[in-house]
């Protein structure tokens, strides 16, 4: 992929030369801190939003500066600015470094090295390359699609984003290291009317390459889908009540596992004690059936990158493994203290934010079991093809998670569809009530995006067909 305008090598395509960086390493540490370090952000965006027939909005934006962390014992000082001038550079440097002095010191930055960061794929076609017009079709054409698929369908709604984020990170160790990340996500949903109201369906794909995303998805057969989530549920029966076996499908649950786990097996949640998972290290905390892993190394999935927003490169990192808790999930300020390397998992949203501990691909590995077996041996229960939204309590582990598509299991059979429910547990519970694990792992394709302490970032989720042998259902039947 080439680096375009601003295209240095090994550095993200952000263009500042060393010497302007190291003397605004310097001026950041000149107050008496022990360490500094500055992010550099070139940000792309694109986006084209289709509701009722027209076309609502086309945009496209850029955004560009630099956040530099100092660290002064225990303080950390921060400042950001989108003047990357080097006269710019250095007063965000001295506001940073005032906010963490601890005293006077000779300032020291070591010589800056380059590295490069491994990379499982390449973008092949840059988005900003493609003209808009192709971006805007591919709306229309969803929109035609879904409406021409059932007559119950009112509303349609399609999205087209794309964004290519360009990093440089050089810090007072010696580090400089850089990234390029392109993303590109296609989204329709569709709203059904009928005799029990209107019912919504929605299907999205979101991969971390280019255009070339477009060769692997067809856009009308997404819209037809969402149009068939819909309308079946114009049909769908109120969803049962109570304590019941759930089956979860390959690929359509794994936001359960981020949420009710995933979070609280963050490092800095740990530290804060505001994770259930805190003091658990070594033990059984889940089935011998339940492997988690956090890979931020996995193809052109959405939370892949080549280096974190720290400069460290992305690792695939084993959380629970055959049920033990064997590690966390660790950004640099966290496994600095604790004398280990870091994970990979140091994230912020934009160059104005702060890097903390965050997930990349999280999910629950493939196990032995034929995925129609596990159904075949429920005799009565909940099917769950997708999961909608929750919420969850990190520090106790208790969620509610919504159902987006999901229907009965009678005599070993998935039978009528039912209408959208709640889920309701605690994440500790449901890692050790998971009795069976099918063999046809899928990775999710929606493309989410996870917020924490008011960042967002993007995220993937995966899992294999499993049955939670008891989860509580919060449907309307009596």
């Amino acid at each position: 992929m080439a680096d375009g305008d601003n295209g240095v090598a090994g550095t993200g395509g952000v263009v500042i030369d060393e010497a302007v960086l190291k003397g605004t390493l310097t001026a950041a540490l000149r107050a008496g801190g022990d360490f500094a370090e500055v992010f550099v952000e070139d940000t792309r965006t694109s986006s084209a939003v289709l509701e009722d027939g027209k076309i609502e909005e086309v945009n496209s934006g850029r955004d560009r500066g630099a956040g530099i962390r100092v660290l002064a014992g225990d303080t950390t000082g921060y400042a950001h600015t989108a003047d990357l001038t080097e006269s710019g550079l250095r007063v965000a440097a001295e506001a940073a470094g005032a906010a963490a002095r601890s005293g006077g010191g000779e300032a020291r930055v070591a010589d800056l090295s380059r590295t490069d960061a491994a990379r499982e794929y390449t973008p092949e076609v840059l988005p900003e390359t493609v003209e808009k017009i192709r971006k805007v079709e591919m709306l229309t054409r969803a929109d035609a699609a879904a409406r021409g698929s059932d007559r119950s369908i009112r509303q349609v709604m399609a999205r087209y984003f794309d964004k290519r984020r360009r990093i440089l990170i050089a810090n007072s160790d010696g580090l400089l290291t850089g990234d390029d990340q392109v993303r590109t996500f296609f989204g329709v949903q569709a709203v059904a009317a009928g005799d029990t109201g209107l019912q919504t369906g929605g299907r999205s794909h979101a991969r971390t390459m280019g255009f070339e995303l477009f060769d692997r998805v067809d856009v009308e057969e997404a819209a037809r889908d969402a149009a068939r989530m819909a309308a079946t549920k114009l049909d769908a029966r109120p969803a049962p009540s109570g304590e019941l076996p759930v089956v979860i499908a390959a690929g359509g649950g794994g936001v359960l596992f981020h949420e009710a786990c995933g979070h609280g097996l963050e490092a800095d949640l740990v530290k804060k004690d505001a994770s259930r998972f805190a003091g658990l290290m070594g033990e059984q905390v889940a089935s011998p059936l339940v492997t988690i892993v956090d890979d931020g190394t996995m193809g052109s999935e959405w939370g892949v990158f080549a280096i974190d927003d720290e400069g460290h490169a992305a690792r695939r990192n084993v959380l629970i493994e055959d049920g033990v808790l064997t590690d966390y999930m660790w950004d640099w300020l966290r496994s600095r203290a604790d004398g280990r390397e870091p994970s990979g998992n140091g994230r912020r949203e934009t160059y104005q934010h702060l890097p903390m501990v965050r997930m990349t691909n999280t999910y629950l590995m493939g196990g032995e079991s034929d995925p129609d077996e596990i159904v075949a041996q429920t005799e009565y229960g909940v099917f769950v093809a997708e999961l909608g939204g929750g919420q969850v309590d990190t520090a106790t582990g208790d969620f509610v998670f919504g159902t987006r598509e999901a229907y009965l299991i009678e005599d070993g059979k998935i039978t009528a569809p039912i209408r959208d429910a709640n889920l309701i547990g605690n994440g500790l519970d449901v890692l050790r009530d998971i009795d069976v694990v099918g063999n046809d792992f899928a990775m999710g394709r929606n493309g989410g995006m996870c917020g924490k302490d008011g960042q967002s970032v993007p995220v993937g989720v995966g899992q294999p067909t499993l049955r939670v042998a008891r989860m509580t259902v919060g449907g309307t039947a009596a």
